[in-house]
C-alpha cells in the first residue's frame, strides 16, 4: 500500500471515529477494503502495480477488438484521438529525448512522444479504457495492450513478454524519459510551487492565455460539449460556436424519464456519442429509426452493429464494438432506438 493510502486511511478513520462520536449511529468509517477499492494509481516507481503479464500477441488481439476502431490498427488514427504512436526515433530510445519536439518536424505531437513513465500509459489504460467500457480489462489484458503499444512504437521486440517484473527495464528505453521536468515544487514539496510561471511566460501572444483550438478544427468532430461520457468529471467547450463567444445558458439536464432502456443507454455512455434526435459523432437515434423504418432485417442488422462496431453506413467515424452488453441488453435498445428511442 502507497504512503499516501497509508495516510489516507489515518485521516479517514480518525474523521470517522470523531463524526461517530459527535453523531452516535450515523454513518460508519470506512473499512480497509472499501478504501482499497480506490487505491488503483500506479506511481512512477511503480509502486501500486499488480503482478500480471502479456504478450505483444495477446495484446495485438485486445487491441483490434477492444481499441482499433478509436485509435486504429497500428496507433496511428486521427479520426476520433490524437494518434498515440508516431514521431519518435531509435536515437530518441537512446537518449530518452524526443528531438521531434524540439524541431517541431513531428506535424501532431503523438502520445508516445510526450508521455515519460510507462506506469502512466499502465495506469491511464487500466483506469479509463475502453472508452465505452473503461476498466474492464483484466490486469493481464492492460499489460498485453501496453506490450502491444511499446512494440508498435519498437521500444519491446514482437515476442515480448511485459510485465510487473520487466516493467522497470522497460522504462529505461522510453523516448522520453528524460524530458518530464521534475525541477518544480509540485514533484518536491520541500521545493518552491511555480506560481509565477516564469519558465513559461515569455514571447506570449498579446490575448488572454487559455487553451484554444485553430477555427478550421474547431467543430471538425461535433460539438464536444455534447461528448461527454457518463462518469467522471465532464467538460468541454461548446466547439459550434466560434471561438471567443460567449457561452449560451446551461441546458437543463434531461430528466430521469421511467424508461430503463434510457439509464441503459446512459450507463454504456451510447448518449456520448448520439444524441437522441440529432447527430453528435455518430447519428442521433431518430435518424437511425428513420432509415430504417419499415425495414424486416433491421433489427438484426442493427444487433450485429451494436456488438461488432464498425463504420461506413454513417460516414468514416468509426463505432467501437459494445462487446459488454449482453444480448438482451442490445435487443433491448434495439427495440427502443427503432421505436424513436422514446
Amino acid at each position: 500500500m502507497s504512503r499516501s493510502t497509508k495516510l489516507l486511511l489515518a485521516l479517514l478513520f480518525a474523521a470517522g471515529a470523531a463524526i461517530a462520536q459527535e453523531h452516535p449511529n450515523v454513518g460508519r468509517p470506512a473499512t480497509p477494503k472499501e478504501i482499497a477499492a480506490w487505491d488503483i494509481d500506479v506511481r512512477p516507481d511503480f509502486k501500486g502495480l499488480p503482478k500480471g503479464s502479456g504478450t505483444v500477441a495477446k495484446g495485438m488481439t485486445v487491441w483490434e477488438g477492444r481499441c482499433a476502431s478509436c485509435h486504429g490498427t497500428f496507433g496511428e488514427s486521427n479520426e476520433v484521438f490524437t494518434p498515440i504512436i508516431g514521431g519518435t526515433t531509435a536515437d530518441d530510445i537512446k537518449t530518452g529525448h524526443v528531438a521531434a519536439l524540439k524541431t517541431n518536424r513531428q506535424p501532431q505531437r503523438t502520445t508516445i512522444m510526450k508521455v515519460a513513465t510507462v506506469s502512466t500509459l499502465w495506469d491511464y489504460i487500466h483506469r479509463a479504457m475502453p472508452w465505452n467500457a473503461p476498466k474492464s480489462l483484466s490486469n493481464d489484458e492492460v499489460y498485453s495492450v501496453l506490450a502491444y503499444i511499446l512494440n508498435l512504437a519498437e521500444i519491446v521486440p514482437d515476442d515480448f513478454t511485459l510485465s510487473d517484473q520487466n516493467i522497470a527495464e522497460v522504462q529505461k528505453r522510453m523516448p522520453n524519459r528524460n524530458g518530464m521536468s521534475t525541477n518544480h515544487g509540485m514533484w518536491d514539496v520541500k521545493g518552491k510551487p511555480d506560481v509565477k510561471s516564469v519558465a513559461c511566460m515569455k514571447n506570449c501572444a498579446p490575448t488572454e492565455l487559455h487553451s484554444t483550438l485553430p477555427e478550421v478544427s474547431r467543430n471538425a468532430h461535433g460539438n464536444v460539449a455534447q461528448q461527454n461520457r457518463t462518469f467522471g468529471p465532464v467538460r468541454g467547450v461548446d466547439t459550434s460556436l466560434p471561438s471567443g463567444a460567449p457561452a449560451p445558458a446551461a441546458a437543463a439536464a434531461p430528466a430521469k424519464g421511467p424508461s430503463p432502456v434510457l439509464a441503459l443507454a446512459q450507463q454504456n455512455a451510447c448518449l456520448a456519442c448520439h444524441g437522441i434526435k440529432d447527430k453528435l459523432v455518430g447519428p442521433g437515434f431518430a435518424q437511425v429509426a428513420a432509415r430504417y423504418k419499415d425495414d424486416a432485417k433491421a433489427a438484426v442488422a442493427l444487433a450485429a452493429k451494436i456488438k461488432a462496431g464498425g463504420s461506413g453506413n454513417w460516414g468514416a467515424m468509426p463505432m467501437p464494438p459494445q462487446a459488454q452488453l449482453k444480448d438482451g441488453e442490445v435487443q433491448q435498445l434495439v427495440g427502443w432506438i427503432l421505436a424513436g428511442a422514446n
